[in-house]
C-alpha cells in the first residue's frame, strides 16, 4: 500500500460524462421549446417595437417660422404704441378744443359787457347833451334879461343877437391856421372828454386847434373862456374864443370863424359842425392871438 492512500483529496470530482450530457439535453430542449413556442405563437400578435426620440434639427425653414413670429409680435407691439399714440393725441385735442371753447366764451362774455358799456355811455353822453341844451337856454334867457335891463347912453342892446358882429373878414396868419385847423375837424364825432384825433368835445378841439399855432391853452372850458383878453361880441375877430356861460364859469367854446359863423365840437347829436352865431348866441369872447 502506497504511502499516501489513506490523504484525502482536495480536487472536486469529476463529472461523469453520463450527467454532463443529460444537462446539455435539458438546456437543449428548454431553448427548443422557447423557439417553437416563439414561432408558434398566435398570428396577431403586435411585434415589439422600438420608439427612437429624435431632437429636432435647426433647419432654415424652422429660422424661417421664428423670424416670421417676431416679426408678427413687432407688427402687434407697433400696433399698440400707435394706438396709444392716437389716445393721446385725441386727448390732448378734447383739451384744446375745451380751452378755446372757454376762451370763446370768455370773449363773447367781455364783448356782451362792452357793448353793455357802450349803450350806458352813449345813454349817459345823450343825457348830459340834453342837460347842456337846459343850462344853455336857461344862460340864454338869464344873459337876455340882464341885457334888456342894462342902458348906457339912452341905448340898449334887446337881444345878444343884436350885439353879434358879423365881421367878413378873411382869417390871416396865425388865425388861419386855427381856422385851418378846426375846419377840417367838420364831421367828426363828439365824445364827452375827446381829444382827437377823430372825436372831440368842446374844449379838446379848441385847445387843438389853437396848438397848431403854437398856442397852449387850457384844457377846459371854464378856464379857456379867461385864458386871453376879453372881447365885445360887436368887435370879433376869426380866431376868437368864444364861450357860453361866464367867464371863468363857461360850459362851452368854440372858434370864430368870421362872417357871423363858428366852428365847435357841440353835441354827440351833431358832432363838428359850423353854425352861425344866430343859431347859439355866445355869451362872451377872448381874443388869444
Amino acid at each position: 500500500m502506497s504511502h499516501t492512500a489513506h490523504i484525502p483529496s482536495h480536487r472536486k470530482p469529476r463529472r461523469s460524462a453520463s450527467k454532463v450530457v443529460l444537462r446539455s439535453g435539458v438546456a437543449g430542449g428548454v431553448l427548443s421549446t422557447i423557439a417553437v413556442a416563439g414561432a408558434a405563437g398566435p398570428a396577431n400578435a403586435e411585434p415589439v417595437t422600438t420608439q427612437t426620440i429624435e431632437m429636432p434639427t435647426l433647419t432654415s425653414g424652422l429660422v424661417s417660422d421664428f423670424t416670421r413670429s417676431a416679426e408678427a409680435t413687432q407688427r402687434v407691439a407697433n400696433f399698440l404704441d400707435l394706438r396709444a399714440q392716437q389716445d393721446t393725441a385725441a386727448t390732448t385735442a378734447a383739451q384744446t378744443a375745451k380751452k378755446f371753447r372757454a376762451e370763446a366764451d370768455r370773449k363773447a362774455e367781455a364783448k356782451k359787457k362792452a357793448e353793455a358799456a357802450k349803450k350806458a355811455e352813449a345813454a349817459a353822453r345823450a343825457k348830459a347833451a340834453a342837460a347842456e341844451r337846459a343850462s344853455r337856454a336857461a344862460e340864454r334867457t338869464t344873459l337876455s334879461s340882464s341885457s334888456s335891463s342894462n342902458s348906457d347912453s339912452g341905448s340898449s342892446s334887446g337881444s345878444t343877437t343884436s350885439t353879434v358882429s358879423k365881421t367878413t373878414s378873411q382869417a390871416t396868419g396865425s388865425a388861419a391856421t386855427v381856422l385851418a385847423f378846426a375846419q377840417a375837424q367838420l364831421g367828426d364825432a363828439y365824445i364827452m372828454g375827446a381829444t382827437g384825433p377823430n372825436a372831440w368835445d368842446c374844449s379838446g378841439l379848441v385847445q387843438a386847434a389853437y396848438r397848431q399855432a403854437g398856442v397852449d391853452l387850457p384844457r377846459v372850458s371854464q378856464d379857456q373862456s379867461t385864458a386871453g383878453t376879453q372881447v365885445s361880441l360887436s368887435n370879433l375877430q376869426p380866431g376868437d374864443i368864444l364861450y357860453w356861460g361866464g367867464a371863468g364859469s363857461a360850459y362851452h367854446t368854440a372858434i370864430y370863424a368870421g362872417d357871423g359863423e363858428f366852428i365847435g365840437a357841440q353835441n354827440p347829436g351833431s358832432g363838428v359842425v359850423k353854425r352861425t352865431l344866430d343859431w347859439d348866441p355866445p355869451s362872451g369872447a377872448v381874443r388869444v392871438l
